[in-house]
């Protein structure tokens, strides 16, 4: 089994966790600290397993039983030769391995290896709302929220406050780790500022030392995300980098912020069905943050820090601030971390203005597809929607309108507060 994922979303400690929770006893390598007593273990003794599976444990001092322990091999990309060793351990059938890694789908991470057949590949994201939630010490929301969605009742004036309250204090916070746990223990949004700042520092060294070759194109992407989010159509438009920029020779540097979990893109659907990735124009797409607080103290790095005055303004819808662009990629982070896969339906007719129509987001749901708007503050109409049941009619199914306020359900819409895109 394979972790990956964006550095410091907490593979690690997961990892860990299993181990101790699930097995007799666990042995944990860190590639990324490793002595070279280890290493010349995995290059001169990977023949003889007996002799292989002593040595590890006299060095870290673990027993292991057979079928009863976890070898957990963290920050494998360090090490991929240890990768490639994985088929014949598991062949060998005496223990269960688990691989953790940031980067680890990255070309020059898999150069001469062969990845195992056997690899089951997991990707860890940042903690969605209801882990947010357990954090806090919050145990019942999440699952009233689900009852309500399910009943399609309205969670009530107070309640709705309430979590609403919960909803953007996570927004802010964001859900690394490292940001999570500093912003329970100080209640400081300066200091957890600091700490999500740090994270952004580190994928920024992590792209000069590992793109190499086009490392200015992938800076120039991540740093265009924030601005690319504040306008009306969010598609990202490469002129904005440079007048004569073509897609082409910007893909490898959308390709290595995806793959290094640092970003999601959601690609244009050119005709909703059920398998959205079939009429895909990947030219055309949008770029999110992989974590919306991160985003947060991404679009205030103009400053040296983002004040605490920020953060309280932008808690009580107070701060005259593109708030549009916050939770639409809060909505984009939380349909990835249930799982769907990112598309949105854009078509521009000059000529047919009934043809011409900006949806957000598409999933699919039994077999039908569901277009998703993403609103903030107040709106009057939904005219995309009704243009999308009208142009694609039994293909849609249930129409979305994503906001900041109650659940209702009118003229065929379900109207859903952000924080119940978990359950979609």
């Amino acid at each position: 089994m394979t972790k990956s994922g964006a550095r410091r979303v907490g593979k690690s400690y997961i990892a860990k966790y299993f181990g101790e929770q699930q097995y007799r006893s666990y042995l944990l390598i860190d590639f990324s600290n490793i002595s070279n007593d280890v290493i010349d273990v995995f290059e001169y003794d990977k023949t003889d397993l007996d002799l292989f599976f002593n040595k590890l444990s006299v060095f870290y001092n673990v027993k292991l039983y057979e079928r009863d322990s976890l070898i957990i091999f963290d920050e494998i990309q360090m090490y991929p030769k240890a990768r490639q060793l994985v088929k014949h351990l598991i062949e060998d059938g005496r223990y269960d391995y688990l691989e953790t890694g940031s980067l680890i789908t990255l070309r020059q991470n898999i150069e001469n290896i062969v990845i195992p057949s056997e690899e089951e590949h997991f990707v860890i994201h940042p903690m969605d709302f209801e882990e947010y939630l357990w954090a806090i010490g919050d145990e019942v929301t999440a699952d009233f929220i689900r009852d309500c969605y399910y009943k399609k009742s309205p969670l009530g004036d107070a309640v709705h406050r309430k979590i609403m309250n919960q909803f953007r204090q996570y927004m802010l916070v964001g859900g690394m780790p490292q940001a999570v746990l500093e912003y329970i223990k100080t209640k400081d949004f300066e200091k957890t500022d600091i700490t999500k700042r740090r994270i952004l520092d580190l994928y920024r060294r992590d792209v000069t030392k590992f793109a190499k070759g086009y490392e200015s194109k992938v800076l120039s992407i991540f740093d265009g995300i924030p601005s690319q989010l504040s306008k009306h159509e969010k598609r990202y438009n490469l002129a904005s980098i440079e007048k004569q920029a073509r897609f082409r020779e910007y893909e490898n540097a959308f390709m290595w912020l995806e793959e290094a979990d640092i970003i999601n893109t959601c690609f244009n659907s050119t005709d909703p069905g059920v398998g959205l990735g079939m009429n895909t124009e990947r030219m055309t797409l949008k770029c999110y943050m992989a974590d919306t607080g991160l985003l947060f103290s991404h679009a205030f790095s103009d400053k040296e820090l983002t004040e605490e005055s920020i953060y309280k303004s932008i808690l009580f819808d107070k701060l005259e601030l593109n708030e549009g662009m916050f939770l639409e990629n809060i909505v984009a982070q939380m349909l990835r971390s249930t799982g769907h896969k990112l598309f949105f339906y854009s078509k521009n007719d000059r000529e047919n203005s009934e043809n011409r129509m900006e949806i957000d987001f598409l999933i699919r749901q039994d077999r039908k597809i569901c277009p998703l708007e993403v609103k903030s503050g107040r709106y009057q109409q939904h005219v995309s929607l009704d243009k999308c049941k009208t142009k694609f009619g039994k293909k849609i199914g249930t129409r979305y309108i994503i906001y900041t306020k109650d659940l209702k359900v009118e003229d065929d819409i379900m109207y859903i507060p952000v924080y119940m895109t978990m359950c979609l």
